[in-house]
């Protein structure tokens, strides 16, 4: 009984280690592994024995004969990949490489800047080293996890499982959290504080802007940038103020991507399916109301070229609460390829005219060319149908003709891509949006990691390997010889509760996932996240502890 992924899962490796016949792949070292969309069984060498379900954080790995009828294309989808792949000089047993051990004895002390994916995959590389005797992870929200919080779309629970390791990285005796704490912002911590109290400093901030689609009206109260509507949905203390329009019938994401297919998912599926989920309470009650029966999905160029991963394709064609109809030219759906395979067998479904339920249409070769407006606000968007051209260099490029025709909707997001944010002490490339880095290094003791490093490209499990790249850049530094920190773990804990009284620790963050937890629980949700910032400091301030000196005295004095 052979084991399938049936997901875009974390990459994280964890299965690839714990396979006992080295049955999984791509696998450390070899091409593709850490970038591709997901590991793939061989099915022909698969035990069953259940190892890598075991190992799995986000509940991806499932027996064949436990599939369901909507799982089955992933049968397919693992079969392909050894078609092309088939691995035959395989090692019967994972590999798990010698640690290696710095050849300065130390203590190290390391800050990572950064509490998402990135941050946490490194700080869990670090503390591999015992050499290493401390690393803090500073972020400037209470809340740590990053875009796994703030980013994973609601309907995606299991992919939010990868918080147990997180869970466990933070629990390791040599870890410790300075949530709520902006490093590099006025009045703040600063690089060169932190430079004076570590050996090293690693930024794991990400890439938090949107790009733009620099095309009239894109100001316009109703155009949302994908990133701020992903935080509003998902709970994210600074979108939670954010207008987003729910009054029209129907909204357009421009841009196909997998963010894209998240945001189409959210505003078209039912509301008893979004209430069982940890969508943001605030943003569920304005869903609650919302008059959106469609969700158009305007990608530029063919399904061949779409953005999205298989697997997001095959979760969205697995949805019975929402029809997903495919407005592409059918020549453009003949290919071979997964996607044009997949959009293929979407096309031919019927939809029944008299459903009542909403509908996603993928709509391609399609590129908006303006945002209609009145009195300030969305009104439409003007579309021109593409061409699609083959460049000098084989890839398809999507040219404009004369076909232009107009979406009527009030709301429109983009969702072309995100883009990082400059760093206060850091070089920038504005061009590329990342810190310009060797391997991660951007100096000797100073150090980028995730996108801020490499750009906003791969999975959550990606930065695993990215973090694995930098920290190796980090200690070959180390035993280099880095210059040592006049400060202290101490000192640099006493300048933070100074600068700022509200930062706070694991213990603090634990209090206030157990709120969460709690009023999900009692709602029948994962959780209820808690948005306002001042209502998170109130609940997970540390519990006051009531002294009753003089009642001990009396009971004392009573039983003697």
């Amino acid at each position: 009984m052979p084991y399938v992924v049936t997901q875009s899962c974390c990459a994280d490796a964890s299965c690839v280690v714990a396979c006992p016949v080295n049955c999984i792949h791509p696998a450390p070292g070899e091409p593709g592994f850490g970038t591709t969309e997901m590991v793939y069984v061989d099915a022909t060498a698969c035990v069953g024995c259940g190892a890598c379900a075991t190992a799995c954080p986000v509940g991806a790995m499932v027996p064949d004969a436990a599939l369901t009828t909507k799982q089955l294309p992933f049968l397919d989808l693992n079969a392909a990949y050894y078609d092309t792949f088939p691995h035959a000089d395989r090692t019967p047993v994972a590999l798990v490489p010698q640690q290696r051990r710095l050849t300065r004895p130390g203590p190290f002390r390391v800050a990572v800047v950064g509490a998402g994916p990135a941050g946490l995959y490194t700080a869990d590389e670090l503390l591999k080293h015992p050499e290493v005797h401390g690393v803090d992870v500073y972020d400037r929200l209470r809340t740590p996890y990053g875009l796994v919080r703030h980013g994973v779309a609601p309907d995606h629970a299991s992919t939010k499982l990868v918080t147990r390791l997180f869970e466990a990285i933070e629990r390791q005796p040599r870890f410790r959290y300075f949530l709520d704490v902006a490093v590099g912002a006025d009045g703040g911590i600063t690089l060169a504080d932190l430079r004076r109290h570590y050996d090293a400093v690693v930024y794991a901030v990400g890439a938090s802007a949107d790009r733009s689609l620099g095309i009239p009206g894109e100001d316009l109260a109703g155009s949302v940038a994908a990133t701020a509507l992903v935080g509003w949905y998902n709970g994210h203390p600074d979108q939670q103020e954010l207008d987003v329009p729910l009054r029209h019938e129907r909204a357009v994401v421009v841009g196909n991507g997998n963010v894209a297919l998240d945001v189409a998912r959210v505003l078209a599926r039912p509301l008893d399916v979004l209430e069982r989920t940890d969508l943001a309470p605030g943003p569920l009650e304005q869903l609650r109301a919302s008059r959106v029966r469609e969700v158009v999905v305007l990608g530029r160029r063919g399904p061949a070229q779409a953005a999205f991963t298989v697997p997001e394709l095959i979760g969205l064609a697995a949805l019975d609460d929402v029809d997903v109809v495919v407005d592409a030219d059918p020549a453009l759906l003949a290919g071979d390829d997964q996607r044009s395979a997949l959009l293929r067998e979407l096309a031919e479904r019927p939809v029944d005219p008299a459903s009542t339920r909403r509908r996603i249409v993928l709509s391609f070769t399609s590129s908006p060319v303006e945002i209609l407006g009145e009195d300030g606000r969305v009104t439409g968007v003007r579309v021109a149908r593409n061409d699609l051209v083959p460049g000098d260099d084989g890839t398809i490029r999507a040219r404009a003709t004369d076909d232009v025709h107009t979406i009527e909707t009030g709301l429109v997001v983009r969702s072309v891509g995100h883009r990082g944010r400059p760093v206060a002490g850091l070089p920038f490339d504005e061009a590329a949006a990342v810190v310009p880095n060797e391997k991660g290094r951007v100096e000797p003791g100073v150090y980028v990691v995730g996108w801020i490093k490499r750009g906003p490209v791969g999975f959550i499990g990606t930065n695993k390997t990215d973090a694995q790249e930098t920290v190796e850049t980090l200690l070959d530094d180390l035993d280099a010889g880095l210059p040592a920190p006049t400060g202290s773990a101490s000192a640099i804990a006493a300048l933070v509760a100074e600068r700022h009284p509200d930062a706070a620790d694991l213990a603090a963050w634990q209090r206030l996932d157990a709120a969460e937890r709690d009023r999900g629980t009692r709602a029948g949700r994962p959780r209820a996240k808690i948005t306002d910032v001042g209502e998170q400091r109130s609940i997970a301030a540390p519990p006051v502890v009531v002294r009753r000196r003089g009642l001990l005295r009396r009971t004392v004095a009573l039983t003697s």
